[in-house]
């Protein structure tokens, strides 16, 4: 059987990643071999030292990349939304009230699609942005400083927001940023060249993935409920299916990224890993 060598770097994937292994053994012939690499650094490496074939995530510093010669092919993008909810104090009604406060954002995942989002809501020049890193308040733990009264708001991951409504915080509904999210994948261009059959085998696959994800949830959740529920720590059922449905609600079946989408990742790929002469 024929391998995809698939890395990831955040356990959080995991759903995804092992629907995505399954549906490739059981429908397209293909083993995925997934490999967890936790340093940002080395995960970045992979593609290009041979330790992998395919990233499922993190893609903006292939950018610069491609400006030194390397040449990558990016493909799949189910999810199109940054998928964060805007966490504030129960009295907190309108993005009006933000005006002239603090925003925390996380020092890691992507910082400057925070500033795109207050420029979009027209709050760019009437908000402070204040740095915090997870080894301070823990992983997506911003929302302390938030009931603290040093900043009025940030933005988490619906994956770890029940701490942070237990203590009294509320989640303010506001528009999202599109970009190329979670989940989307990228290779070297010679591999998907000389195993074109293989790759195309591999879409197929992640596809069919999606749509069992958001069309058959109950067959889904048996996969995830096995080798990702251990990866991820989690011992509790339910708590492991309420991820699962913050997961899925970012999907989209057909996993082509929009122009606004692919204009805004270059941005923060300019912003963040020095890609503005890049054609994106």
């Amino acid at each position: 059987m024929p391998t995809v060598r698939l890395a990831y770097r955040d356990e959080d994937r995991t759903p995804v990643i092992f629907c995505i292994k399954e549906m490739a053994r059981r429908h397209y012939g293909v083993d995925v071999d997934v490999t967890l690499i936790k340093g940002t650094k080395d995960y970045e490496a992979a593609l290009f030292n041979d330790t992998c074939d395919v990233i499922i995530e993190h893609l903006e510093y292939l950018y610069p990349g491609a400006a030194q010669g390397k040449k990558v092919t990016m493909f799949c993008a189910p999810s199109l939304a940054r998928g964060l909810e805007l966490v504030v104090p129960a009295e907190v009604q309108s993005v009006q009230a933000l005006r002239g406060k603090s925003l925390a954002v996380r020092t890691s995942g992507r910082p400057h699609a925070l500033v795109m989002w207050l420029r979009m809501m027209g709050l760019e020049n009437d908000m402070k942005i204040q740095m915090v890193s997870d080894s301070e308040v823990g992983r997506w733990g911003q929302w302390k400083k938030v009931l603290n009264g040093e900043c009025i708001a940030t933005f988490m991951s619906d994956l770890y927001l029940p701490d942070a409504l237990a203590a009294g915080l509320k989640v303010l509904p506001v528009p999202d940023l599109p970009v190329v999210a979670h989940y989307a994948q990228a290779c070297l261009s010679e591999f998907a060249r000389e195993k074109s059959d293989l790759l195309r085998a591999y879409t197929k696959a992640v596809i069919h993935a999606v749509c069992l994800m958001m069309l058959r949830k109950d067959e889904a959740l048996e996969i995830v409920f096995q080798e990702p529920m251990r990866r991820m720590k989690i011992t509790d059922r339910r708590e492991l299916a309420r991820q699962f449905d913050s997961i899925v609600k970012l999907l989209q079946l057909k996993p082509y990224p929009t122009p606004a989408a692919i204009a805004n990742t270059f941005e923060i790929a300019a912003a963040e890993f020095g890609a503005a002469d890049i054609n994106p």
